[in-house]
């Protein structure tokens, strides 16, 4: 099982669903380029690359063809990597994810990227205490689910407490990305979409749309409105997995 985190994110913040089904599977969970402990390049982090190097890190481990789980960035990832490297995929669960990005790719010069992204520019880098971070975190996200998300990236150094991922790098991933609705009919693999409770980044009808251009697809909506929905509530999640893991067996 390869899980793919989503942007701002870390492997470490599937640590529960490895704890879940360490007994079943040998779960391969990476940070990303530009997050983590990974290397954090100067490049455009497109989604052809990072499914490129997930791709890479599958074959190098000898552990495809492997489930592929993904959460928002990591979804997009995930599908890229369905379409473009099918041998090492078995089968897909996208986690609130839309196809849906712009129809055009971007033509500006990664030299006049914006240093930072538009989501943490703003964050008062480096925080001074775990305590102000987890207190700014949570007055921006409104959410102990999200806040607890980004703290996973939290790491203490001389000066302060840094964020583990490259500001430059979710920039680049943001302004990069493309629509993907092209891709969905190359993937035969079985998907699981898996939407939050009126998604904003995955709308009915893009839900609906994918679905349609998907070979062999089935799509949940979870009873929560938290866009991290393998962290909101956790049982019903697992339940949705297992129940199409049998269907897979079967």
């Amino acid at each position: 099982m390869l899980c793919l985190h989503g942007r701002f994110g870390r492997g470490e913040t599937w640590l529960d669903l490895i704890r879940q089904y360490a007994g079943r599977f040998r779960i391969i969970a990476p940070d990303q380029r530009g997050h983590g402990l990974s290397d954090k390049p100067r490049t455009k982090y497109t989604s052809d690359e990072m499914a490129q190097d997930a791709a890479l890190l599958l074959e190098q481990i000898d552990s495809g063809p492997a489930l592929v789980i993904g959460h928002s960035m990591g979804g997009r990832i995930a599908g890229y990597l369905a379409a473009l490297h099918p041998r090492v995929v078995s089968s897909l669960v996208i986690l609130d994810q839309t196809a849906k990005g712009p129809e055009t790719a971007s033509t500006l010069e990664l030299e006049n990227l914006p240093p930072k992204d538009s989501f943490t520019a703003d964050w008062p880098l480096p925080f001074s205490s775990y305590r102000q971070a987890r207190e700014f975190l949570l007055h921006r996200t409104q959410s102990e689910v999200r806040t607890n998300y980004y703290l996973d990236s939290l790491v203490e150094r001389e000066d302060g407490y840094h964020m583990l991922f490259s500001q430059q790098a979710t920039s680049a991933i943001f302004e990069y990305q493309e629509d993907w609705f092209h891709l969905l009919p190359r993937i035969s693999q079985p998907v699981l979409l898996v939407r939050a409770k009126d998604s904003e980044e995955l709308t009915n009808a893009d839900s609906e749309r994918m679905q349609s251009l998907l070979r062999n697809s089935y799509a949940i909506e979870v009873s929560r409105p938290e866009h991290h929905v393998y962290l909101s509530d956790p049982p019903e999640f697992y339940s949705a997995l297992d129940e199409f893991l049998t269907d897979l067996v079967v």
